[in-house]
């Protein structure tokens, strides 16, 4: 511990001098890198420095930082917890069960949540302490078993949100969000553990040196079972939040957000190798990301370049960390109330720069407004090459009207759709397309599109509980019937069928399924032998039949809820696909056609991906102009075989 207050001469004398600035650079670092981001994107986009926008980006960055700050504890102790976006995810989904399925009042389901994540922490401390795992792999094998634990919980499938705790999400006065508020708070009670109770030092000196924390008499294993529960009290709270602001507790919720915890506590300035760190550091990290995340979409930047500004910005951050180190800057976290009080100037004296640059390169935007419609378009996934061609069919429409289109990609995260749609709305778009990740986690942000009188189209899935100017879609549970149909006529009414289901909790999945399930009831020669999902990816489809074939080696068909499923299963079926097993695909994708004209694939339920696209944007300009459009809009779904593949356009 001596070594980390420990100041080097050259800074005795304050930041006087380019020694000395370049030490308060390296200092503050973070704080440095969020200052110039937010002049950066201030200059480059004018829609970025509202007022709206900037409250945005608080909602935005409140579930990290809340988790980051429970993450906080066990990187200063020299830890790591990877569990934390499974447990905040488990802890909603109790919550929302537990009021809704049974009955239980909600102020005791609620302490049931937060109960739920403190037992995990407290599991994975005592697996740290007492079992002498590594946390990398305690806190994974948390992270596997809380997530397994919440979808067994939900069924797979989101499940509605108390109204009185779904109130968490909105905000207080008609414009200050309640996310916010809660992410100061726990920002505050981290800040006083850290830096004023016995654990926070006990934290510090675990972190530097756990065998001297051990001699020195701190009880360590006692001290780590503490920390891991705060982290887990950190992500209940967390998933409540989520859940909260998408009025329903989705049992895939927060899927990779432990690595943005991790990621917004290194870009703040504390070390993985333990011993430093501070809540306000961790706050500036996930802020950091926010920004970044917002300012990048407001500028049309592609989802997958995001992810790779995110990446250089954590490996940046890391760098940072060894140069403070070697330049002998004092570490984060590290200092007495003299140094404190030298960083509240500092943050003081940043904060007025920040505005006053802000302030003045947002005079570059004024009176610069452009005539083009802008249209903004929310796909749930670009991994999958259906709605890759809703992409395409949409943006040829937009060039063929003149319309600025922008496109994001949700990732399959109902949350990230969330931010995205309300940087739509912060933006003034013309209109609103959004393809949901899931119906109801999409109607918050809807709804508060609505209340801005900008028109939502929605495609391929409706939004509950929002008003949309139009549904552009495909019958889903329509062509789950077709497939039913085209799969057992095939098999002439007698069979065994295997079916791969897509990702669990999604509307598409729920539909096809029940369509599919539909359908079969008039064929009761058809029996059903196994379902599992492989979440609408080939190369779980691929893995998933081959597991499959290991218990049913004499299937006759396979029906999979996408075609990129279909495609995998044929892969592990080899010589078998469109012979001696029949496999129907759904969507219509140009690889499902080849298979389907190949004669592997039997058949696949065709969407026309193209024509939802161009569709869905017709009908966006058509309402941000005023005309009226029609509510439901259905573009046939159609089964393509061998013998009318040729024929079919998408």
């Amino acid at each position: 511990m001596a070594t980390d207050t420990l100041k080097s001469s050259a800074g005795a004398g304050g930041a006087s001098g380019p020694g000395g600035l370049r030490r308060l650079l390296l200092d503050n670092g973070a704080l440095t890198a969020l200052i110039v981001l937010v002049i950066a994107l201030s200059a480059l986009s004018g829609d970025f420095l509202t007022a709206d926008n900037l409250l945005n980006i608080g909602v935005q960055a409140a579930v990290t930082a809340i988790l980051a700050f429970g993450v906080t504890f066990v990187i200063v102790s020299a830890g790591i917890d990877l569990s934390v976006g499974s447990v905040a995810a488990l802890s909603a989904t109790v919550l929302a069960w537990s009021a809704t399925s049974e009955g239980v009042p909600v102020v005791l389901a609620v302490l049931l949540a937060v109960a739920t994540g403190i037992a995990c922490g407290l599991v994975n401390g005592f697996l740290i302490s007492y079992g002498k795992l590594p946390p990398f792999i305690a806190t994974l094998a948390m992270l596997s078993v809380a997530r397994g634990l919440s979808l067994v919980i939900s069924q797979g499938s989101p499940i509605a949100f108390p109204d009185s705790i779904s109130h968490l999400g909105d905000t207080l006065g008609g414009w200050l969000p309640v996310p916010v508020l809660v992410m100061i708070v726990m920002g505050l009670i981290t800040a006083f553990v850290l830096g004023r109770t016995y654990l926070g030092r006990s934290m510090y000196a675990i972190g530097g040196n756990e065998e001297a924390a051990r001699l020195s008499g701190l009880r360590v294993k006692k001290q780590k079972l503490a920390i891991y529960a705060l982290s887990g009290l950190f992500a209940a709270a967390a998933g409540i939040v989520l859940a909260s602001r998408l009025s329903s507790a989705q049992p895939q919720a927060a899927q990779g957000y432990e690595l943005d915890a991790i990621a917004a506590v290194v870009i703040g300035g504390a070390s993985l190798a333990g011993g430093t760190g501070k809540a306000s550091g961790t706050l500036i990290g996930a802020l950091i990301l926010a920004v970044l995340r917002n300012g990048l979409n407001l500028l049309s930047v592609s989802a997958f370049w995001q992810q790779v500004v995110i990446g250089v910005v954590i490996a940046l951050a890391v760098l940072l960390d060894t140069v403070r180190r070697k330049a002998g800057s004092t570490p984060v976290g590290a200092g007495g109330g003299g140094d404190r009080r030298k960083q509240a100037i500092t943050y003081l004296l940043a904060a007025v720069l920040a505005v006053a640059v802000v302030a003045a390169t947002s005079l570059l935007h004024t009176g610069s407004s452009g005539t083009q419609k802008k249209v903004g378009l929310s796909l749930s996934t670009l991994n999958n090459p259906f709605f890759v061609q809703i992409r395409a069919g949409a943006e040829a429409e937009a060039k063929k009207l003149g319309v600025d289109l922008t496109v994001t990609d949700a990732q399959n995260d109902a949350s990230q759709q969330a931010n995205q749609l309300q940087n739509f709305t912060s933006e003034g778009v013309s209109s609103i397309v959004v393809n949901p990740v899931d119906s109801d986690a999409a109607g918050p942000s809807v709804r508060a599109a609505n209340k801005a009188d900008i028109p939502v189209v929605a495609v391929d899935r409706g939004v509950n509980e929002a008003k949309t100017a139009a549904l552009v879609a495909s019958d889903n549970v329509e062509g789950g019937e077709l497939g039913a149909k085209a799969l057992a006529e095939k098999l002439g009414g007698q069979g065994t069928i295997v079916i791969l289901q897509g990702q669990a909790g999604t509307s598409a999945s729920r539909e096809r399924g029940a369509g599919f399930a539909e359908g079969l009831k008039d064929y009761p020669g058809i029996k059903v032998v196994a379902k599992q999902p492989a979440d609408f990816d080939r190369t779980k489809g691929l893995d998933v039949m081959t597991n499959l074939l290991q218990a049913h080696p004499d299937i006759d068909g396979v029906f999979a809820e996408n075609d990129e499923m279909a495609l995998g299963a044929i892969k592990a079926l080899g010589s078998k696909a469109g012979k001696s097993v029949q496999v129907v695909g759904f969507d219509g994708t140009p690889d499902g056609l080849k298979a389907v004209e190949n004669g592997t694939l039997y058949a696949s339920v065709a969407q026309q991906p193209k024509e939802l696209g161009r569709i869905a944007v017709d009908n966006a300009l058509r309402a941000a102009e005023g005309e009226k459009v029609s509510a439901t809009v259905k573009v046939p779904v159609k089964v393509i075989t061998k013998e009318n593949v040729a024929g079919f356009g998408g």
